[in-house]
């Protein structure tokens, strides 16, 4: 399993926006470390202790701000809006009033566009050695959207081994939004090669089927008697090696969101696990969203080297992305991304870890 050592504070800062790049570490009484820059106020890592006792990082990324700045992959760890996941073809409508957001993805909008949240430095609060809050402003227009739009994503990093990222935001207009964290895992460590042998448990009977660019159908499809069925918990080669066409549509893997039960997306109850046999690490995530975005990282190109200095390949890494479902904007029988003006707009997640020997 990959070690980790800490990068140095000096290898992130550099100047954007007016702005600088910096690490902030923080730590808990129980050994478990994150480190978060607020490029993209993004996870950097998150080290856990392992069945053995030894630190493993589990969040794939890299050593300095420069490699984050020319990765291959743009998301690694990083907060993503205004909209999470895809617009179809990046239009939508809102009060009768049409917007655009430039597509790129194909022909969709991914994750607030070419310079959604990912791309901005925000501004920063240490509050205490285990949490700091990042805030931005995205001015009204900014690619697309409507709606002078202020953010906070707060870190909290407890003795429980629990990572707690809330979210709040206002706009002074109607607009829309979905925040989510794009961290990919890897439980046995980063850099440590395959995911396909982690065992994954997901709260959902029903699951969204997507058409040939990864836009969903509109319906609700039950997982029951098919590849998407992590009601009980299995391998993910158990279901991502059959000969399903969602699966093909997915990349050759899950890129898919699961329709969370009523019960698990109060924030209280786990909606998603994951384990990995080799570290004994297991990760549960809760949320108040109504949906997860399962992602098998599927893109990962192997261009991109990370901590360890191994290559990231395909299906290295996978993802938990709490959130609303792709392309609501455009389809009303989904929970509606809607923010009033002037409403304020709340959602929490919750990374948890522990070992099970």
């Amino acid at each position: 399993m990959a070690r980790y050592k800490l990068p140095l504070l000096k290898d992130f800062k550099t100047k954007g926006d007016d702005k600088s790049s910096a690490l902030i570490i923080l730590k808990n009484n129980r050994g478990m470390q994150v480190a978060l820059t607020n490029y993209g106020a993004r996870i950097v890592s998150m080290i856990v202790p392992d069945k053995t006792g030894s630190s493993v990082d589990v969040v794939l990324g890299f050593n300095n701000i420069l490699d984050y700045l020319h990765a291959d992959e743009l998301y690694h760890g990083a907060t993503i809006g205004r909209y999470a996941n895809r617009i179809s073809n990046g239009t939508f409508e809102l009060g009768g009033i049409p917007y655009k957001i430039e597509p790129n993805n194909g022909p969709n909008a991914l994750h607030g566009g070419k310079n959604g949240f990912h791309t901005k430095i925000w501004d920063r609060r240490i509050n205490n050695p285990n949490q700091v809050t990042f805030y931005y402003t995205s001015p009204d227009g900014e690619e697309g959207f409507p709606g002078t739009l202020t953010v906070s994503v707060d870190y909290l990093l407890t003795d429980e081994n629990e990572l707690q990222i809330n979210y709040r935001a206002n706009s002074d207009k109607d607009t829309i939004i979905n925040l989510t964290n794009h961290a990919y895992f890897n439980l046995d460590g980063e850099g440590s090669g395959s995911i396909v042998d982690h065992v994954v448990e997901i709260a959902a009977e029903t699951f969204l089927p997507i058409n040939e660019v990864q836009i969903p159908l509109g319906e609700l499809r039950p997982v029951s008697d098919s590849a998407f069925d992590f009601r009980k918990p299995k391998r993910i080669s158990s279901g991502i090696s059959r000969d399903d066409e969602q699966i093909q549509k997915g990349g050759g893997g899950y890129d898919h969101t699961f329709v969370l039960n009523e019960a698990n997306k109060d924030g209280k109850k786990v909606a998603a696990s994951a384990f990995s046999e080799k570290s004994g690490i297991m990760l549960e995530v809760l949320t108040t969203e109504p949906g997860i975005q399962f992602y098998t990282g599927n893109a990962l190109t192997g261009k991109d080297k990370g901590k360890s200095g191994n290559h990231y390949a395909k299906q290295h890494a996978f993802c938990f992305e709490t959130q609303h479902f792709p392309d609501a904007p455009n389809q009303a029988q989904f929970p509606s991304p809607l923010l009033k003006a002037k409403q304020p707009f709340r959602s929490q997640t919750i990374y948890r870890f522990h070992v099970q020997k």
